[in-house]
């Protein structure tokens, strides 16, 4: 009994003196996006509870851009090139941006609107409900409904990536085949190497 008290508190000692480093999972969810980064990949439609005819039509994601704190990816419509997400690491949450382009270039009306984690989430999803700028921008231009909007990103398995949008009443939910990378589609609108 005592050989076996005596190792457990030895075991106790040496892990207080080597603790194990903790997990920061909104930092392990951004390092998932390394090995496609710079990649174009072919995305589909999964699950939608209002289609439009406007998404009819092939789906492409470009993980752009991955920087230490910034990801960007736009997202191709077929030939509407006017979408692109962006990820923003912060030291206590993530925020994505929905920025929206005309084909000059200039901002949509309704740009760039999304939301902020509100907690640490998972290595392999993050979710975010939207910001109070949002909610304002979306007021202001009869978009009422989107104030309850969540979005959330994740890496289902090892070869897929969903988008999803969550609102009572509305579901909208992409999946992106990391498996098979395309070729680079057209830059997004507005692009300018930034």
């Amino acid at each position: 009994m005592r050989t076996f008290l005596l190792s457990a508190a030895t075991l106790t000692l040496l892990a207080a003196c080597n603790p194990r480093p903790a997990v920061n999972p909104q930092a392990e969810f951004f390092a998932a996006f390394e090995p496609f980064c710079g990649q174009s990949f072919a995305a589909e439609i999964v699950e939608d509870n209002a289609p439009s005819d406007a998404w009819d039509h092939p789906l492409v994601v470009h993980i752009r851009d991955c920087e230490d704190d910034v990801i960007r990816m736009p997202l191709h419509v077929g030939d509407d090139r006017s979408r692109t997400w962006v990820l923003t690491k912060h030291d206590n949450y993530i925020d994505f941006q929905h920025i929206h382009l005309h084909e000059d270039g200039s901002p949509d009306d309704v740009s760039p609107y999304g939301g902020q984690t509100t907690n640490a989430g998972t290595s392999t999803m993050q979710s975010f409900p939207v910001d109070e700028a949002s909610k304002t921008l979306f007021m202001e231009n009869g978009l009422d409904v989107s104030v309850t909007n969540t979005w959330t990103i994740e890496f289902v398995d090892a070869e897929t990536m969903a988008y999803e949008l969550r609102r009572p009443g509305r579901i909208f939910r992409v999946h992106v085949d990391l498996s098979q990378p395309i070729d680079e589609p057209p830059p997004a609108w507005g692009y300018s190497g930034e």
